[in-house]
């Protein structure tokens, strides 16, 4: 799976389970709305109160799943962080873009716009039986790469 087929997977699929790291070091997880952009960076929204928001300022060390229902699954694990600028602007549209519903919460100010670089990520198939695993090369992706 090349960075055009995770972003086209992610896109498709459009939910997943976020995981940080609380302050006691135990993990905790949300499940929520996950978008890519083409540079093959992951864009979900928070509330800026919550949990993962605190948790990813501390600690940016971030895993997500995305995927499951079709017997297909991405998991990802990254550096989780708040794109500002530019950066932001492309994040915003790719969330925008899968999730017009969510959009104007990208101007709530209670809501926190947040951006995984992926540095690992595994791609399962487990239909019909199969059990494939693959290991995509993630290198040179995220807002430097592409």
């Amino acid at each position: 799976m090349d960075r055009e087929a995770f972003v086209g997977y992610v896109r498709s699929q459009g939910w997943g389970v976020v995981a940080s790291l609380g302050d006691d070091g135990g993990p905790q997880a949300a499940f929520l709305a996950v978008a890519a952009t083409g540079a093959g960076e992951l864009v979900f929204d928070a509330r800026a109160t919550s949990r993962k928001v605190a948790n990813l300022a501390r600690d940016a060390r971030v895993a997500v799943t995305v995927g499951g229902t079709d017997g297909t699954t991405l998991q990802c694990e990254g550096l989780a962080d708040v794109p500002v600028g530019a950066d932001r602007d492309r994040c915003a549209a790719a969330y925008a873009a899968a999730f017009p519903q969510f959009a104007a919460s990208l101007t709530d100010e209670g809501i926190v716009l947040l951006r995984v670089a992926v540095t690992w990520a595994r791609y399962g198939d487990f239909r019909d039986g199969r059990s494939v695993m693959t290991e995509l090369d993630v290198t040179g992706w995220g807002p430097l790469g592409g």
